[in-house]
């Protein structure tokens, strides 16, 4: 009986942490994957971004005016929310929070908006692809509402 209840207590404690745990990115997989606002089929990584809410599918989006345009029309965060964004010169996965955003007017997005997002302004500059572009605020992608459900992840 107590090998039980030690059993049943290892269970709940495994069980408490997962559920506060910070949400992680999830993988995507190029060309499986469709984005959540437009439908398209992902083909490019360094324009992506996704949602990741507890007990909810990641939702992954081709640009990240799809990203915004997703957000805006959401009635409201998820408890836990987390969004990520890909650093396009590294391809790896960001916090929405620590992230810097540009807007390339010469670069092709899949959905046209322009905007990509880096880890730092050292990975920004270092970005030949994404040269001649111009900075924009977090907020002019991320709704405020957003902004600050996802902060304390």
């Amino acid at each position: 009986m107590k090998l039980r209840s030690v059993i049943l207590m290892i269970v709940a404690g495994l069980w408490v942490l997962a559920c506060n745990a910070a949400p992680r990115p999830e993988t995507l997989n190029v060309n499986r994957e469709s984005c959540a606002s437009c439908s398209m089929v992902i083909s490019q990584s360094d324009f992506a971004s996704q949602l990741v809410a507890p007990g909810e599918r990641p939702k992954f989006f081709d640009d990240l005016g799809c990203l915004k345009r997703y957000l805006e029309g959401a009635p409201e965060p998820p408890s836990g929310a987390a969004i990520f964004v890909t650093d396009h010169q590294t391809r790896e996965w960001v916090p929405v929070q620590q992230a810097v955003f540009s807007r390339v007017p010469r670069l092709q997005t899949p959905m046209s908006s322009h905007y990509v997002a880096h880890a730092s302004t050292a990975s920004q500059s270092s970005d030949a692809g994404a040269s001649g572009g111009f900075d924009v605020p977090s907020s002019e992608i991320i709704p405020a509402a957003w902004q600050t459900a996802t902060a304390t992840q």
